[in-house]
């Protein structure tokens, strides 16, 4: 069995998962990896200090938490997104912009399940996924430059937020079957929000093959994998 490291951060996608480990031997990525792994993986049979487990849902909607009521968030959700009479309806707190996603990770899978019940904490405790949109966010918060874009793809769908400065401009996901399609949200939304491109950099919380890499860099100043 591996040492325990600090932090093991997880996507679950309809298609499979892959992991993230930051630990005192630096950061290390697993690439995308298919559902029937996740038994013979030895570095999901450790415990970490710290555990997250994303999911790719677009079943997501931020709203100001002064807006936020219980009662009305189903109702909030059906709103933006298609959700069946059994799809289990949640929301967590984004405090870093005052904000409620609410949200339904039912998405066809139960990896994220099973996910939860395989990797826990280093005193045994379980950790409930939460979506894609939300750790995009949380992300933001880390970023440097003024113009913070973070993005996400996988499973035809690209999750989007950009903010400037401490004020968050977008937070989306738009149904793309490829990354041209991607792109082409991502352009739109520089654009209506009259954002500069060559001087952003953008982040990407899942892995970019080198064309798709060397093709947003025609357009943004830097590209960076976080």
């Amino acid at each position: 069995m591996l040492e325990n490291t600090n932090r093991i951060s997880i996507q679950v996608g309809l298609s499979g998962y892959s992991f993230k480990i930051e630990g005192t031997e630096g950061v290390r990525r697993s690439g995308w990896m298919s559902s029937e792994r996740i038994f013979t993986t030895p570095e999901l049979q450790v415990r970490y200090d710290q555990v997250e487990i994303a999911v790719f849902t677009p079943k997501c909607a931020l709203v100001p938490s002064p807006f936020y009521g219980s009662d009305g968030a189903r109702a909030a959700l059906e709103d933006v997104a298609d959700l069946k009479d059994g799809d289990p309806v949640d929301a967590v707190e984004v405090k870093a912009f005052d904000a409620m996603l609410i949200y339904s990770n039912s998405i066809g899978e139960t990896l994220s399940k099973v996910m939860s019940e395989t990797v826990v904490r280093a005193d045994g405790s379980k950790v409930d996924p939460l979506p894609e949109l939300y750790y995009i966010l949380e992300s933001l918060s880390g970023l440097t430059e003024y113009n913070r874009i973070i993005a996400s793809y996988m499973d035809g769908y690209l999750y989007l937020a950009i903010a400037q400065g401490k004020t968050l401009l977008l937070c989306n996901s738009y149904e793309a079957p490829d990354f041209t399609t991607a792109q082409y949200f991502i352009f739109l939304a520089m654009k209506k929000l009259q954002l500069n491109m060559e001087v952003s950099t953008i982040c990407f919380r899942t892995p970019l093959n080198e064309d798709e890499e060397m093709s947003l860099y025609r357009y943004f100043k830097n590209v960076e994998q976080i």
